[in-house]
């Protein structure tokens, strides 16, 4: 059984692991229970970030919405992890959200990516979410290209909108979903996405403010 432990640093993977998707890849819930994939989730986020975040913000997605994170593993070991959060928006609709996608290099190009993904907004979708939101930025084209192809939409460019400077797009995706979603290949490109300094601004744990903002993946 997969440990609780994250990612081994030490363990050198190669350029890309040869993978049977179907057959050698197991998705699992994130298992609240005292924390127990805490680890691995920040471990394979902060691995991306050029600036990790706090454990607030980990908490602040998991203990709420636990059933929304996803964890990829290859033989015991994780790889993947798609973290999303669904309230009751200002305009008064349900809306799903995706904070956080990490895929690891030696992967992708297998469709992990939109799996997880489509698994999150599968149970947003059972949930009652009218519609699902994230943000990447405007640079990524890869992530974008398979963010358009799992079926969102362009809904906005945002200006400067990561501590780096770089603007980022918000991308919708409207429920109920008319057709299931279908996992398509990755390609080699960048397969991370991250909350934003100005979503994290918005994030409140108990009425107080979620510490430490993680920065832009620079994918």
């Amino acid at each position: 059984m997969p440990g609780a432990e994250g990612p081994n640093q030490g363990d050198a993977m190669p350029d890309r692991v040869q993978i049977d998707p179907a057959v050698d890849v197991e998705y699992r819930s994130y298992r609240a229970e005292r924390e127990v994939d805490l680890p691995i989730v920040m471990s394979l986020v902060d691995n991306e970030l050029s600036e990790p975040y706090s454990v607030f913000t980990y908490r602040y997605f998991l203990s709420q919405w636990p059933h929304l994170c996803f964890i990829a593993f290859h033989a015991g070991r994780p790889f993947g992890v798609v973290v999303g959060k669904q309230e009751r928006h200002k305009h008064g609709n349900e809306r799903g959200y995706i904070g956080m996608l990490v895929v690891e290099n030696a992967y992708r190009g297998y469709g992990i990516g939109s799996e997880l993904v489509r698994r999150c907004i599968q149970v947003m979708d059972e949930r009652g979410a009218e519609e699902v939101v994230l943000e990447a930025e405007a640079t990524n084209v890869g992530a974008i290209r398979l963010y358009e192809k799992v079926g969102f939409v362009r809904d906005k460019r945002l200006r400067r909108y990561y501590l780096s400077g770089l603007d980022a797009y918000r991308l919708k995706l409207l429920l109920p979903l008319k057709q299931p979603i279908e996992t398509i290949g990755d390609g080699q490109e960048e397969m991370s996405a991250a909350v934003s300094a100005a979503e994290l601004a918005a994030l409140r744990v108990d009425g107080k403010q979620v510490a430490g903002a993680g920065g832009s993946n620079g994918a």
